[in-house]
């Protein structure tokens, strides 16, 4: 029964994915060697995150993408399933990760970016604005393939 099995997309070992992300710089990944096969429809009749994304951003003709360092890895897949649809990939800006006072990453699921609790916590818009604002340089980006050690804040600019 088709529904109770996993279905995997079959990456072509050997093959190199290159790329320049607009936010981390020129990238180059081995299939078969930096990733394996991916699960492309899960049991039950879900679509992976994976070919989401890849048929979500077609469909919508997305042009570029922004999203977070620590899903860079996610793009050379995403690569291979654009290629196999016959889509064209959108450009990709992958910003460097807002971690909190303790190198933590900043989550929804903490309530971490919620603006009411950071303006109950003093900040002003001006510091909130300005804080994000100097997360977003490819300056930060020291290695784009380990993206939990980004340095996300400039000296003397307001965190977040």
């Amino acid at each position: 029964n088709p529904d109770q099995a996993n279905w995997r997309f079959r990456v072509p070992s050997g093959q190199s994915i290159s790329w320049t992300d607009l936010g981390c710089g020129p990238q180059s990944w081995l299939a078969g060697a930096d990733f394996g096969d991916f699960i492309v429809w899960r049991r039950g009749g879900l679509p992976s995150y994976q070919l989401a994304c890849v048929v979500d951003d077609a469909l919508m003709r997305m042009s570029e993408v922004v999203r977070g360092a620590d899903l860079l890895s996610s793009t050379a897949r995403q690569w291979l399933l654009y290629t196999a649809l016959g889509w064209v990939p959108p450009q990709f800006f992958h910003a460097p990760l807002v971690l909190d006072d303790e190198g933590k990453r900043l989550a929804k699921r903490h309530d971490a970016l919620s603006l009411r609790r950071l303006r109950e916590a003093g900040r002003t818009p001006g510091q909130l604005v300005d804080g994000v604002g100097g997360c977003l340089t490819a300056k930060d980006a020291k290695d784009a393939k380990d993206a939990k050690t980004k340095v996300v804040r400039k000296p003397g600019r307001n965190s977040v």
